[in-house]
């Protein structure tokens, strides 16, 4: 497991982009930051939401999505999400930041393969909200995330849908199951339900 671990961050830091980000000193980055979600390869923090013309946005070079690997040669990888936010605060009087960045879809796509209803999913949820995993089951094979919000389910929006509904779905779902998750903070905040605080 370590091995593998050590392997996924080696993979990781090599497709890592090098941006940099020239900003005023005294301004924050504009970002607003949350967890990749337990279950994901790399436990780091991803860009949720970026300040209107604030320089994230106004650099061009960054993404909702995007997980931050390190910034200014502090590795943010397994740092807790209060860790991280508190390193982006300290580059307030920085005006050059170097960040390492892997382009991530902000959208997660998952594919359980489920042979028959005598195995389980190995996940439950909570108000359409993946709340825990089962170690080695198919849904962390398939790439399942705590924390992580379910959109849609085999190409069916389940956004409105209610609980007992999607519980319902994947249920009786075999076969191929193909879901689309993305972090709850960040639904969110891209649904209006929460104000941004920026740093």
């Amino acid at each position: 497991q370590a091995q593998l671990i050590a392997q996924s961050i080696g993979q990781a830091f090599s497709v890592a982009y090098q941006e940099f980000l020239r900003k005023q000193k005294g301004d924050i980055l504009g970002v607003v930051i949350v967890e990749s979600g337990w279950g994901s390869i790399l436990p780091t923090v991803i860009i949720a939401n970026m300040m209107h013309a604030g320089p994230s946005e106004k650099s061009g070079h960054l993404n909702i999505g995007d997980q931050i690997m390190s910034i200014n040669g502090t590795s943010l990888v397994g740092l807790p999400l209060s860790t991280c936010q508190t390193i982006i605060k300290g580059l307030k009087n920085q005006s050059r930041i170097k960040l390492n960045i892997v382009r991530c879809p902000p959208v997660t796509t998952v594919l359980i393969r489920r042979p028959d209803l005598r195995y389980q999913l190995g996940f439950s949820v909570q108000n359409g909200i993946i709340c825990s995993l089962m170690r080695g089951g198919i849904a962390e094979r398939g790439g399942v995330r705590v924390g992580h919000r379910i959109i849609e389910i085999n190409s069916q929006s389940v956004v409105a849908t209610p609980h007992e509904k999607i519980v319902h779905i994947l249920s009786n779902a075999v076969g191929e199951i193909h879901m689309k998750t993305m972090p709850a903070a960040m639904y969110r905040l891209l649904t209006a339900q929460e104000q941004p605080v920026y740093i």
